[in-house]
């Protein structure tokens, strides 16, 4: 894993009607419609944002994370659409000796359904492994979310099983995950 690549600067990762890249103040309109959806947070730890301010102050956190070498916060938006941001994508849990990454993503619910969960997670395959070197990168589900388990299987991801009880998440509690993986020797771009 090229660890140092990694973080010298936010990634922007482009593909034919994707674009990712940093989340920016000027993109808080549409992260306002991602973070204070009630729907998106019944699939992923938190709590919804009740206001603008907290929603803004994210964006800022996303930068201090990323500064940290923790977590790379991404903004998926739509080439065709005069990029508009209408999801988040996450990288985080890098384990250098076993090379592993972790990945996960929101989707503004106006898009759900359009493959753009598909086609993100895609491009985020190609660029941790053949641009950062990764050799495994994994995502954890919650049971009940069909979508996101189904985009995974189509990025050709593999079910190792349900980690039962494992995990707190705030805003759910204890809660059962599902872990998928795609291994560097699985993966055929």
């Amino acid at each position: 894993m090229n660890y140092s690549k990694l973080f010298e600067c936010f990634p922007i990762i482009e593909g034919d009607t994707i674009l990712m890249k940093q989340i920016v103040k000027q993109d808080l309109n549409d992260y306002v419609d991602i973070n204070m959806n009630e729907e998106l947070y019944r699939f992923k730890p938190g709590e919804p944002r009740k206001t603008i301010s907290a929603v803004e102050n994210i964006i800022g956190h996303h930068e201090r994370d990323f500064n940290k070498k923790i977590v790379i916060t991404l903004g998926i938006y739509l080439k065709d659409e005069n990029n508009k941001m209408v999801g988040v994508a996450e990288l985080f849990d890098f384990d250098a000796k076993v090379n592993t990454a972790t990945i996960g993503y929101t989707l503004n619910q106006n898009y759900w359904g359009s493959g753009i969960a598909t086609k993100a997670t895609a491009l985020l395959l190609d660029y941790l492994f053949n641009e950062i070197g990764v050799n495994r990168i994994q995502a954890f589900v919650m049971p009940q979310n069909e979508k996101s388990k189904n985009v995974l299987l189509r990025n050709k991801f593999i079910k190792e099983g349900t980690i039962r009880q494992g995990n707190y998440w705030k805003g759910r509690g204890i809660v059962d995950l599902e872990l998928y993986s795609i291994l560097k020797s699985d993966y055929v771009c």
